[in-house]
């Protein structure tokens, strides 16, 4: 699976489709491990996502502050 060619919305989507199948047992123990691998990689995705748009709201509003007092 190519996780960063997915959006945010798609990764969060997967990522609880496989927690759901983790919570309800219909996983074999073969499946589980590479579910779990590619949960961890779609958690990391998602993470990065937010970081990124956290710090870009957060330069833009520092921005527009600075506007504001000048």
């Amino acid at each position: 699976m190519a996780v960063k060619k997915e959006t945010y919305s798609e990764a969060m989507k997967r990522l609880e489709s496989i927690v759901a199948g983790i919570e309800s047992n219909e996983l074999d123990i073969d499946e589980l491990g590479s579910q779990l691998k590619e949960a961890q990689k779609l958690i990391k995705y998602c993470r990065d996502k937010l970081y990124k748009a956290d710090a870009e709201i957060k330069k833009m509003l520092e921005t527009e502050e600075g506007d504001e007092n000048n």
